[in-house]
């Protein structure tokens, strides 16, 4: 246990204010949305794209796959730049980086062209929202002041991924799956124009940079990342995934040799010895897990099961997104008198409720009367999180370090929820396999002659066999996503202690 303040010096540096803290937050704010909602946006278009440029069903999820490895593996790189070489400067080249990733990924006309610009894509991200989470604390004054516009940042992160399965139905369904990239390129132009307007530069952080824990530490996230994915494709005995995890350990290992001995280490991992923020880490990294699952399987879910066009699917996410910001708002007003812990307890009980609420559905469970209900108590319940991990997270770290903080914290973010996602995969998988026996042999005595021949011819089971199949492997990948979210609570409620100079910090009355 450490004492009570999380930097060396023991307090935070002054904030450099903006001229206009509205329009700068704005700015923050629609980079953090660009590049969290590309995380989802795409998932939509992916039959489109398929069909467009020839991908098999296999190669077709690494759409998604290049993207999610790149920006979750080089996010502490991209804080670590924006602390040594500006934080304004590196947000700025960030985004442009994502607008041309962006463009030439809407151009692309052969399969491998796309990836290539998902992958570029990543590494804009990468740089651009880390540093947008540092701007916050060199914008804003410690306080109340910057609980909004944490809680204002941590609705938009949370939001994001509602936000773009709604983009991405109605960019696909009345434009073209081109268009879920080139909407970037208006949005990031205009965020880049701002910037040098509303944002002054940070202070540069005299030094070099860690290039050898930067190469180890995101060499290891992305052969993490890249072995969960897949061993929910391939099996946890196929041999490329055993090699990637021995291989994600080696340099994870190495990580933590080089960053213990580097006089200005990437990360520092004094960060880690603080209690609370050990425990803001582990809590984001469940509960992340729990979310991207949840999005995932509903989305299959609503289309598959119920019917739902892409555009319909994206509306149905929509409360979401609002009950999120409900929860943000009602935790960044309360929290100076509170402190953050009944939050994080409350938020993370109320997503295990949620998801625990979301086991029980089945073939004929309804949108309003099996779904909506889950999604809002647990959309409420991350709002509440959302907003005091990051607020504990950045909390009495000096300046120059707030982008090694924020990175971090935004890294266990991405790589929590793709590793998450890949186990619940996995859960899946092995559910709907046992349910798909089960429902072969109820297919077999109860279909019609045509349909047990179209069934030899294809091998695939049709509604409303097909259908209980999914359901089931669904419900039961959310039986371990609500663990994941009470995993969550518990270190919230057993870890978390909240000292009586972090409410003065929340309060605005403390050092800063």
């Amino acid at each position: 246990m450490t004492g009570a303040h999380a930097t060396p010096s023991g307090t935070a540096d002054s904030p450099e204010r903006g001229r206009g803290s509205g329009i700068a937050l704005l700015v923050i704010a629609s980079c953090q949305l660009m590049v969290v909602l590309d995380i989802t946006i795409v998932n939509i278009a992916l039959p489109h794209i398929q069909s467009s440029l020839g991908f098999s069903t296999e190669n077709l999820s690494w759409v998604v796959n290049a993207y999610t490895l790149t920006f979750g593996g080089l996010l502490l790189l991209g804080g670590r730049l924006g602390d040594i070489l500006g934080r304004r400067r590196v947000f700025v080249f960030g985004v442009l980086l994502f607008v041309l990733a962006s463009l030439l990924g809407g151009l692309s006309q052969e399969s491998w062209q796309l990836l290539a610009a998902r992958s570029l894509q990543g590494v804009g991200g990468a740089i651009a929202s880390p540093t947008a989470l540092s701007l916050i604390t060199t914008t804003f004054r410690e306080g109340p002041e910057r609980n909004r516009a944490f809680g204002v940042f941590a609705a938009v992160s949370a939001g994001g991924s509602a936000i773009g399965l709604l983009a991405g139905g109605l960019l696909v369904e009345w434009l073209d799956w081109r268009w879920v990239l080139y909407v970037n390129i208006p949005i990031g132009l205009l965020i880049a124009l701002a910037t040098p307007r509303w944002i002054r530069e940070s202070e540069r952080t005299p030094g070099h940079f860690d290039l050898l824990g930067a190469l180890t530490s995101t060499a290891g996230m992305v052969l993490l990342v890249y072995g969960f994915i897949r061993a929910s494709e391939e099996g946890w005995s196929d041999g490329p995934t055993v090699g990637a995890f021995v291989a994600a350990v080696v340099f994870l290992g190495a990580f933590v040799f080089v960053e213990s001995r580097s006089k200005q280490p990437i990360t520092p991992l004094w960060m880690f010895r603080d209690r609370n923020r050990a425990g803001v880490y582990a809590i984001m990294l469940s509960l992340a897990a729990a979310m991207f699952g949840m999005f995932f399987f509903l989305t299959l879910f609503v289309q598959n099961v119920l019917g739902f066009s892409p555009l319909r699917a994206g509306l149905a996410f929509l409360p979401v997104s609002a009950i999120i910001a409900v929860g943000a708002a009602v935790a960044s007003q309360l929290l100076p008198k509170y402190g953050p812990k009944p939050f994080m307890t409350v938020g993370a009980i109320l997503s295990a409720i949620g998801l625990g609420w979301l086991t029980l559905t089945e073939v004929d469970s309804t949108y309003a009367g099996s779904i909506l209900g889950p999604m809002l108590v647990f959309g409420f319940g991350m709002g509440l999180n959302f907003v005091s991990l990051t607020l504990m997270a950045v909390s009495g770290v000096a300046a120059r370090e707030a982008g090694a903080a924020s990175g971090i914290l935004n890294a266990t973010q991405q790589v929590g929820g793709s590793l998450g996602l890949s186990v619940l995969v996995t859960v899946f998988g092995t559910a709907s396999r046992n349910e798909a026996t089960e429902q072969v042999r109820r297919f077999m005595a109860e279909a019609t002659p045509a349909q047990r021949l179209d069934f030899r011819r294809t091998g695939e089971l049709p509604p409303p066999w097909s259908d209980q199949v999914l359901t089931s492997g669904i419900s039961n990948s959310f039986v371990v996503a609500a663990l994941f979210a009470v995993a969550a609570a518990l270190v919230a409620l057993f870890v978390i202690q909240v000292r009586p100079d972090d409410l003065e910090r929340l309060q605005g009355n403390g050092t800063s």
